[in-house]
């Protein structure tokens, strides 16, 4: 990290609201867990008096079953954001340049500064059509945030194969992929993915995540990780959470009819984006996006204020929770 770089930064806005007692349809994790979690945690507070093995052989293994790769191509991370970071900060040197996303997230602008580098905007839905041979690093997000678009696997693939000849890092972001049906780009060379427990296991507090990479990007990640960087009760659950492929079934069912059914209510008002993600993202058509944000709170619900990303200057996002929470939204909106 550049010290000179960081006194010029601030924080990024992100989705969750701090009172519990307002509806929170401005993050997009699973309103639902897998069962047994609690008791998998309540369990490991007594290993917890003791240092967690750096190995972290279990998390490791199970995470490779749960995305088909090979298990000692995971690196542990406190969450997917540790796992950018820690992607970032072994790629990037200063006076470096990166190719990100728009409109997407923020912090994928924020870790590129923070390294003293310099990063290049494209859209997001061009990004896979961009030479990466001037860039030490692309990050692409999918399914992206905020626009719920996926990407085609073979034209991921095939931009993997453009970075790698161009000596390039390529960082997939997929938080959202469980959501999806789409596999995963863990495990081919040249790419860095990043996952965590946040979104589709519904434990943004938890803070486990992981990176996934090979050869010597690998030992360069796993070299720089921080020792225990991952607690004990966060790799038990994580473990337990990466078995649990019933929850994940039900719940891509669920977010798909969900997604569909309000997709067709809201485009009564909004200009709504198709996604493949558990999220809408909703165009104001007259402007008033403070007027939206002020409806949805006057009824105890916080979405989320989407201008706050490059390129959106009328926006909202929603998430997609559980039908009778779906229900209060579009009350709320319509």
């Amino acid at each position: 990290m550049d010290p000179d770089a960081v006194a010029g930064l601030d924080r990024v806005p992100h989705g969750g609201a701090s009172d519990a007692t307002l509806l929170d349809f401005s993050a997009n994790t699973n309103p639902n867990r897998p069962r047994g979690v609690a008791g998998v945690y309540e369990s490991a507070l007594g290993a917890a008096t003791r240092y967690p093995r750096d190995d972290y052989c279990e998390f490791r293994t199970t995470a490779g079953e749960y995305l088909g790769c090979e298990p000692l191509n995971v690196v542990p991370t406190a969450g997917g954001m540790a796992a950018l970071r820690l992607t970032v900060e072994t790629t990037l040197s200063d006076g470096d340049e990166a190719l990100l996303p728009m409109p997407s997230f923020g912090e994928y602008e924020r870790e590129v500064r923070l390294q003293g580098a310099d990063p290049t905007f494209v859209a997001h839905d061009q990004i896979l059509e961009t030479d990466p041979e001037p860039y030490e690093l692309v990050v692409v997000c999918n399914p992206n945030n905020p626009t719920g678009d996926g990407y085609p696997r073979a034209d991921l693939v095939g931009y993997a194969e453009r970075c790698r000849a161009s000596d390039t890092v390529l960082l997939v972001d997929e938080a959202f992929l469980d959501f999806t049906d789409a596999r995963t780009l863990a495990g081919e060379s040249g790419v860095v993915v990043a996952r965590s427990l946040t979104k589709i296991f519904g434990l943004p507090g938890l803070r486990a995540g992981l990176a996934v990479a090979t050869g010597d990007l690998r030992e360069r990640l796993d070299a720089a990780r921080p020792p225990w960087g991952v607690s004990t009760p966060a790799a038990d659950v994580a473990a337990h959470c990466f078995r649990q492929t019933r929850f994940v079934a039900e719940t891509r069912d669920r977010v798909r009819g969900e997604r569909e059914r309000m997709a067709d209510a809201l485009d009564a008002r909004f200009d709504v984006r198709p996604s493949d993600a558990p999220f809408l993202l909703l165009r104001v058509e007259d402007g008033s996006v403070n007027g939206v944000i002020d409806d949805a709170r006057n009824e105890g619900i916080v979405i989320r204020d989407a201008t706050t990303f490059r390129g959106l200057d009328s926006h909202v996002r929603v998430a997609v929770r559980r039908p009778d929470e779906n229900d209060r939204l579009l009350d709320a909106l319509l």
